[in-house]
């Protein structure tokens, strides 16, 4: 005699959730309080209000998740959070090193647009009740994201900041749209290739061991691989031109399985990078300061100096193994220290451990996106969760390999900790995303015997 056990509802880890948060904002607070010790000899007074706001705002997304998404990953908030907290201990920092006042304070800045971010997430997840309405929006968040990635070069609303033409201003407020693309992008790319999957797995000739698509099925990659060209060529922006085809071939890899996009994609991206680095000055620039940092002549160039990379490396000598500790080196002598080499600033005061904890903490981040791409039921989500947490990978990626020497600068900032709200802004909707569609991943399918139709084949069976 056999008896059918239905298998128990998942935990929802809403409590474990909320413990690492207060784990977080535990990190960030102390952080602040032994900056406040080394630099001053007393712990800050605004102590409590900046533990207070990151800690709200951290805070009501919880709620938010326990109303709406229960079963939404644990771990995915508390690790957003104590990165972007630990970025704005390291901009105040930075202001405290520049002797900036309040009114130029861009750790009150960035802890304004934290604060944006987090209700932009908290926003996604209660208004999107199903992240698979997106679909019905493909081609409609390709339009919106080729739009934001051309609103640069506008005559008007353009803006040309350190050589590159990917800012807007309005009202005397500045926005980078190719943060925002990134996303809408994703959507498109996600979108597409469930509808178009077949045709690029299974149609094409076999060369050696390679399955070659058919030559109409090219087609979208040639036009990805001019697009990130053309953002190269006219907006002088290496970083999302790289961000914006690696994102479109690791989404064909997953959608299709099939090894030669990516060996394609290779192919392309050299050849792209190639062409652009015989073409234009300031793709040789970017590689010249690469292969020959410590040459004086490149050294001492009025456009295109290799001084911040220098600084950067020699900052990063400095801390070791363990660190100068928050506040005792000297992080602002590199230029753009809060926003560009944030990453050396951190590898100088925390050393190579802190670094490395830090990269630790962007590895998990990626392995729980993947890790929703794998238990969620619908292509559509598989894809997008997928494309936002290898966004984000590369992202971390060319940011600390340009900053360390292993490949070219590209321009791009890393993830929740550097300064600029535009990017804070779109990583925190990708939070939402990854939330909501985590939550359709956790949550338990329909019971059949409550739904009225009988169930195909027991899910576990055990003697009585």
């Amino acid at each position: 005699m056999m008896a059918f056990v239905t298998p128990t509802a998942p935990r929802t880890r809403r409590n474990v959730e909320l413990v690492l948060l207060v784990l977080a904002v535990g990190i960030s607070v102390s952080a602040y309080a032994y900056l406040g010790l080394a630099t001053k000899g007393k712990v800050p007074g605004d102590m409590a209000t900046y533990g207070g706001l990151l800690g709200a705002c951290a805070l009501a997304v919880h709620v938010t998740l326990r109303l709406t998404a229960k079963y939404a990953d644990p771990v995915i908030l508390p690790i957003a959070t104590a990165i972007n907290g630990l970025g704005l201990v390291m901009i105040h920092r930075l202001d405290l090193a520049e002797h900036r006042e309040v009114a130029q304070s861009l750790a009150l800045r960035q802890m304004i647009w934290t604060g944006i971010g987090i209700l932009a997430a908290g926003v996604v997840i209660w208004y999107l009740a199903d992240h698979r309405s997106l679909g019905r929006y493909t081609y409609t968040a390709m339009a919106v994201g080729l739009v934001l990635l051309l609103l640069p070069l506008l005559p008007v609303v353009g803006r040309n900041i350190n050589g590159a033409r990917i800012w807007i201003a309005v009202g005397g407020l500045s926005f980078q749209p190719g943060e925002l693309a990134k996303i809408a992008l994703a959507v498109f790319f996600a979108g597409y290739l469930v509808t178009a999957r077949d045709s690029l797995s299974l149609v094409g000739r076999k060369i050696l061991f390679l399955q070659l698509p058919r030559a109409r099925d090219l087609g979208p990659i040639l036009v990805a691989w001019m697009a990130s060209l053309l953002v190269l060529v006219f907006e002088r922006d290496l970083g999302t031109s790289l961000l914006f085809f690696g994102l479109f071939i690791a989404l064909l890899y997953v959608a299709t399985e099939r090894t030669s996009w990516i060996v394609l994609g290779m192919l392309l991206f050299s050849g792209g990078a190639f062409i652009a680095w015989t073409l234009f000055s300031h793709v040789q620039a970017r590689v010249d300061i690469w292969l020959h940092p410590f040459d004086p002549a490149i050294l001492k160039r009025s456009l295109g100096s290799s001084y911040q990379l220098v600084q950067g490396l020699y900052g990063m000598s400095s801390g070791g193994l363990l660190g100068t500790g928050l506040g005792g080196g000297r992080p602002d002598i590199v230029p753009f220290a809060e926003s560009d080499f944030i990453t050396a600033s951190i590898g100088e005061e925390l050393g190579l451990t802190g670094l490395f904890a830090l990269l630790m903490l962007y590895a998990l981040f990626v392995e729980r996106a993947l890790r929703t791409a794998i238990g969620v039921r619908d292509g559509f989500g598989k894809l997008l969760a997928a494309g936002v947490g290898f966004s984000l990978a590369l992202q971390v990626f060319v940011v600390v390999g340009g900053v360390t020497r292993v490949i070219p600068l590209t321009g791009l900032t890393m993830p929740f900790l550097a300064y600029g709200g535009s990017s804070l802004l779109s990583n925190w909707i990708i939070v939402g995303l990854l939330l909501r569609i985590s939550d359709a991943a956790r949550r338990p399918a329909p019971d059949p015997a409550k739904s009225g139709v009988p169930p195909t084949a027991p899910t576990q069976v055990v003697p009585a």
